[in-house]
């Protein structure tokens, strides 16, 4: 199998990512590296291996040959398509792609179902069509190639910043400038591996912030990423002192709010369409999780 590795995955031990990836156990993953199963950019590696962005990693291990991925008959809210790609709305809650301990209910699942074989497969089984993620709890907007011509094309207008990606949140407490512009480097959080965190050593990291509504002790803001590290809104806010509600990895906790999943919403993207000259734009209306909570701050206000 070979996999392109994506910026989220940048700084993992190669061992970790395929243990946690493709749910095989760490003895049979060093045995196939000490084998010389497994190569990164055509050359063999220690288990101890980091990974870098774009790094080809070439591996033959016989677990990762068993696990199928099932396609289910899972709604999709399709907000734009075209012969190439289709951009989806995703709700709160749901993985974008399959874990070693989810391997159902994911976008994946759900594409599989209704593309079949029509999907890139450049990042392995598990990430069919998948060109960027979202969390699970964030919702929004979010795109899918439906070929490995297209998929690379999108990467391409990531990678280049030539995509416009904008969020909705509400923040814990009163963000005291009106617009603001957070750039500060990112990187992977080295006592805890799940989390990222803002670091010297990082990758330059750059957030727009503009305040849409301030409220006693909470703050509506629009969110334009400028680059797309993993995590980069919630480690922003959170390293400024304003977490996003409901963001109990970077610090917020549990607000009494009717809603569970931390208050982040992709609602805007613009993009080149793929192969064409036409310009696309897609912006949806916030959600119900946005709503609920904001009317519990007006209530308070």
């Amino acid at each position: 199998m070979i996999v392109t590795i994506e910026e989220n995955d940048e700084g993992k031990r190669i061992d970790t990512y395929l243990k946690d990836m493709y749910d095989i156990p760490r003895t049979k993953i060093q045995t196939a590296i000490k084998n010389k199963q497994v190569k990164v950019n055509d050359k063999f590696i220690k288990p101890a291996y980091k990974l870098k962005e774009n790094d080809l990693l070439d591996f033959t291990i016989s677990d990762t040959e068993d696990t199928e991925i099932q396609p289910e008959d899972i709604a999709l809210d399709i907000r734009y398509e075209d012969e190439n790609m289709l951009v989806v709305n995703k709700p709160s809650g749901m993985l974008t792609h399959p874990t070693t301990i989810e391997k159902t209910n994911t976008l994946v699942n759900a594409l599989l179902y209704k593309y079949k074989d029509n999907l890139s497969d450049i990042n392995g089984k598990f990430r069919r069509g998948i060109v960027h993620r979202l969390d699970r709890n964030t919702s929004g907007l979010l795109m899918v190639a439906k070929n490995n011509k297209t998929h690379e094309y999108l990467a391409n207008l990531i990678k280049n910043h030539e995509i416009t990606k904008k969020y909705r949140a509400i923040l814990k407490g009163k963000y005291p400038l009106d617009d603001d512009v957070i750039d500060l480097p990112i990187g992977r959080n080295t006592n805890q591996p799940q989390k990222m965190m803002v670091t010297s050593d990082g990758k330059r990291s750059i957030t727009k912030l503009k305040v849409l509504k301030r409220f006693k002790d909470a703050t509506y803001v629009e969110l334009t990423l400028i680059t797309g590290r993993t995590h980069q809104i919630r480690v922003h806010t959170s390293f400024k002192g304003y977490p996003v509600f409901n963001d109990t990895l970077y610090g917020a906790g549990m607000a009494k709010i009717k809603t569970e999943e931390q208050v982040l919403q992709s609602f805007y993207l613009k993009f080149t369409k793929p192969f064409k000259d036409d310009t696309i734009e897609i912006q949806i209306e916030p959600d119900e999780k946005i709503k609920k909570v904001l009317k519990y701050f007006e209530l308070r206000n």
